[in-house]
């Protein structure tokens, strides 16, 4: 039978509750990734166009450092990140967790919450973050998502 690994980052709360129902409905364990240094309330002030989130995440290419605890992947075959969105685009600390995994030989789905964005741009982001990794993985179609919604995002992923 098929392993599948859900990682995922939330701010507020949103994107865990996602996650945990995601988890639940694929029979996967679950992990909680975070930025090395955590996000105040100051630093997730999207008003402030000095605030740390905005400055990451206007400047191309950057990368967010990530607690260096994560999971063992090799035992899986399946892999589900979860993340907000933020500036139509995942937070750049997904793109390190990207670079941190081995994601060679792994069905890799994605999902995100947000107010308003669809998942188009961060769908390319990812697609971008894998080619650069140079990594031999399926990506499957993300989405957004609400819990009312996972049912129906189960089912259309590739997943082994």
């Amino acid at each position: 039978m098929a392993k599948t690994i859900v990682l995922y980052y939330s701010a507020t709360g949103t994107t865990k509750r996602v996650a945990e129902a995601v988890a639940q409905k694929l029979d996967a364990d679950i992990f909680e990734f975070d930025a090395a240094q955590p996000y105040t309330d100051a630093d997730l002030n999207w008003h402030d166009p000095n605030s740390r989130t905005s400055v990451e995440q206007h400047t191309s290419q950057s990368r967010v450092d990530i607690n260096p605890d994560l999971p063992d992947i090799s035992g899986y075959d399946n892999v589900v990140i979860g993340h907000p969105i933020w500036w139509g685009i995942p937070p750049r600390m997904v793109a390190s967790l990207i670079d941190h995994l081995d994601l060679n030989g792994k069905h890799l789905s994605l999902f995100a919450t947000s107010g308003g964005s669809s998942y188009d741009r961060s769908q390319s982001f990812v697609e971008r973050t894998v080619k650069d990794n140079d990594y031999d993985v399926v990506v499957n179609q993300g989405a957004v998502l609400s819990t009312s919604r996972v049912d129906n995002w189960v089912k259309q992923q590739n997943l082994k």
